[in-house]
C-alpha cells in the first residue's frame, strides 16, 4: 500500500437475501482526490458506501467479503460511529436528520458546545448548558460555505427536501476531523445553480485534503469534479477512467451496457394543445417552509404537460404540496370550473387528482409494506379497488399481485418480486413504486414533484417516456415539477417558472436558454416589460 492511497477497497463482494450485489469491486482514492462512482440503480454503489461506513444492513445480513485499507492501515468498520471517530463522513440519498430539532441542532449533534452552569459543575457535563450563541455560529459557518442563505435556527421539519440536503452537507462541513466524506447523490433534488453550489463546496473540501467519493446520476457533474471515475454495472466494476480520457456518451454506454439515445424535445406546438383550462389557479398561497407560495395565477391546458421550474427555495414546489392539501393553502383552485377546497387531501383525490412527491420516503411510500401493496393502498382506501365484493369486502390478493407484475414489468422496477420490501428497494426504484401508486388512482390529472430524483440516467428516460406516453395514449394532464431544466424542456409543453413565489411567466420548451437564465433569476419581465407566452 502507498502512502499516498487515502482510501483502498479490495475485492469487496456482498450478497443480500441470496442476491448478489457486488462482485470483487476495487478501487483506489487519493488524498484531496474526487473519485466518482457512476452506475444504474442496482449497480451495487450505495451498498459499496453502506459497507465503507459500517451501516448496521451490511452486518445484520452476514457482512461482506474483501478489505478496506484507510491511510494505508487494514480497518473493519462495524458501525456508523466507528466511521466517524476514523474520520469518515457520509451524506445519505436519503435524509438522516432529526425533523423535531433546529437546523443548528441537526448540525452540531454529538458534537453540541456547551458552558458551565451551577449543576454542571456539581453533576457534571450532562448538565451543562448547551451554548447557543457559539453554535449558531459554527451552524451559520457551515452553511455559508455552500450558499444556504435560511435561518439557521429553523426547524428541519417542513424544509423542502433541497434544503434538507443543504443541511446535511453542513453538517459534515462543520466537523474538524474529516479527512474522506461520501456524497451519495447530493445534488439529486437541487437545480442546477444549486448543485453548482455544491460543487463549489466540494472543491472547497479536496483544497483542505479531504477525498470526496462522488455518487450521482448527472454525469455533465461527473465530468467536471472527478479526478478519477469508477464504472459499476450490475454488482461489478466495468471501467475506471478520468474526465479527459472518456466523455458522457461514453460512461452512459459502459453504465448501462448499450447506446442511450439523447432526448429530443417532445413538447407539441401551441396549436396542437387545447385552450380548455382542466385547472385554474387564482391567488393561491403556500405556507410550505422554505417553498412559500404567494400569490400564483396559473391555468393548466387540459391533456398538456406542464412543467413548474425555479430556482431552490423559489416555491416551486409549493405548488402542487399546497393544492394537494400537504400544507396551509389558500386562494382560489377550481378543477373543470368546479372549486376545489384547499386544505384537505381527500378532496383532492375526490376530484381525481394524484401526486408523486418529491419525498418519497417521508411522503410516497410505507416502507415496510410489500411493493404490490404500496400501488394499491390509496386506491384500495379512496376508490375501494382490488377489493371482493359481497357480504364482506376483503382484499383480492390475486388482482393486487397480477397488476403489481404488470406495472413492474411496465416500469422495469428491479426488484425480487411484488412482496419484496419497499424499504428494500434503491431509491430510483422505489420512486418508480411511487408512480405507479399515483397511476392506480386513474388520476386525470397528475402532480409529479421530482419525478427521476436519484434514478438512473436509462431508467430516468423510461420514467420520462412513460410519463408521455400516459398523456398521449389516455390524455392525462400532468403537472411535473423539477429541478432538472433540460428534463422538463425534453417532454413539457410549456414550463412555468417560479420566482420568490410568484408565476414569473410561462415559456415553450424550445425557448432560448437566456430566456430561462433571465426568468429563473426575476429579470425577464424586467428586461421586457412582460411575462412570455
Amino acid at each position: 500500500m502507498s502512502g499516498t492511497t487515502r482510501l483502498e477497497m479490495k475485492n469487496i463482494s456482498k450478497e443480500y437475501y441470496g442476491n448478489r450485489v457486488l462482485k470483487d469491486v476495487s478501487f483506489s482514492l487519493g488524498p484531496g482526490d474526487v473519485l466518482s462512482l457512476v452506475g444504474e440503480n442496482g449497480a451495487g454503489k450505495s451498498t459499496l458506501m453502506n459497507i465503507l461506513f459500517g451501516m448496521p444492513v451490511i452486518h445484520a445480513t452476514g457482512g461482506f467479503k474483501g478489505e478496506v485499507f484507510l491511510d494505508g492501515e487494514k480497518v473493519d468498520i462495524r458501525s456508523p460511529e466507528e466511521a466517524m471517530r476514523l474520520g469518515i463522513g457520509m451524506v445519505h440519498q436519503e435524509f438522516m436528520l432529526l425533523p423535531g430539532f433546529s437546523i443548528t441542532e441537526n448540525i452540531k449533534l454529538n458534537r453540541e458546545i456547551t458552558r458551565d452552569s451551577l449543576l454542571g459543575r456539581l453533576f457534571g457535563e450532562p448538565l451543562k448548558w448547551l451554548d447557543m450563541p457559539a453554535m449558531r455560529k459554527d451552524a451559520r459557518t457551515s452553511m455559508d460555505a455552500i450558499g444556504l442563505g435560511i435561518d439557521e435556527m429553523l426547524p428541519v421539519r417542513g424544509l423542502p427536501v433541497g434544503h434538507m440536503q443543504f443541511v446535511e452537507i453542513a453538517r459534515e462541513l462543520d466537523k474538524r476531523h474529516i479527512r474522506l466524506l461520501v456524497l451519495d447523490e447530493p445534488t439529486a433534488v437541487l437545480t442546477e445553480s444549486d448543485a453548482d453550489k455544491l460543487l463549489e463546496s466540494i472543491k472547497i473540501l479536496t483544497d483542505k485534503g479531504i477525498s470526496v467519493l462522488f455518487i450521482t446520476h448527472r454525469l455533465d457533474e461527473v465530468m467536471k469534479v472527478s479526478d478519477k471515475i469508477v464504472v459499476l454495472r450490475d454488482g461489478e466494476r466495468i471501467a475506471e477512467t478520468r474526465p479527459s480520457e472518456t466523455t458522457i456518451d461514453r460512461i452512459a454506454e459502459l453504465m448501462v451496457g448499450r447506446r442511450i439515445e439523447g432526448g429530443e424535445i417532445q413538447g407539441r406546438p401551441l396549436a396542437e394543445l387545447s385552450d380548455e383550462p382542466v385547472l385554474e389557479i387564482k391567488g393561491l398561497s403556500v405556507a410550505m417552509p422554505g417553498e412559500a407560495v404567494k400569490g400564483v395565477d396559473l391555468d393548466v391546458r387540459r391533456g398538456e404537460i406542464l412543467g413548474i421550474a425555479g430556482l431552490a427555495g423559489q416555491g416551486k414546489i409549493g405548488i402542487a404540496n399546497g393544492i394537494m392539501g400537504l400544507f396551509p393553502s389558500s386562494g382560489d383552485v377550481r378543477m373543470n370550473g368546479e372549486p376545489v377546497r384547499l386544505n384537505s387531501p381527500r378532496t383532492s383525490l375526490d376530484n381525481r387528482m394524484a401526486f408523486v412527491s418529491e419525498d418519497r420516503r417521508g411522503t410516497g411510500l410505507l416502507l415496510d409494506e410489500s411493493i404490490e401493496f404500496n400501488m394499491v393502498a390509496t386506491a384500495i382506501q379512496t376508490k375501494g379497488m382490488f377489493m371482493k365484493t359481497g357480504r364482506v369486502s376483503i382484499l383480492n390478493s390475486r388482482e393486487m399481485t397480477g397488476y403489481a407484475r404488470e406495472m413492474i414489468e411496465k416500469l422495469d422496477i428491479r426488484c425480487t418480486g411484488p412482496r419484496q420490501l419497499a424499504r428494500r428497494l434503491s431509491g430510483g426504484n422505489q420512486q418508480k413504486v411511487c408512480i405507479a401508486r399515483a397511476i392506480t388512482l386513474e388520476p386525470s390529472l397528475l402532480f409529479v414533484s421530482e419525478p427521476t430524483r436519484g434514478i438512473d440516467i436509462g431508467a430516468k428516460r423510461l420514467i420520462l417516456d412513460h410519463l408521455v406516453q400516459l398523456n398521449r395514449e389516455t390524455g392525462l394532464t400532468i403537472v411535473m415539477t423539477s429541478s432538472e431544466l433540460a428534463e422538463l424542456r425534453s417532454v413539457c409543453d410549456r414550463i412555468a417558472i417560479v420566482y420568490q413565489g410568484r408565476l414569473e411567466g410561462v415559456l415553450l420548451p424550445t425557448a432560448s436558454d437566456r430566456d430561462f437564465g433571465l426568468m429563473m433569476a426575476g429579470e425577464y419581465a424586467k428586461l421586457h416589460g412582460k411575462e412570455a407566452v
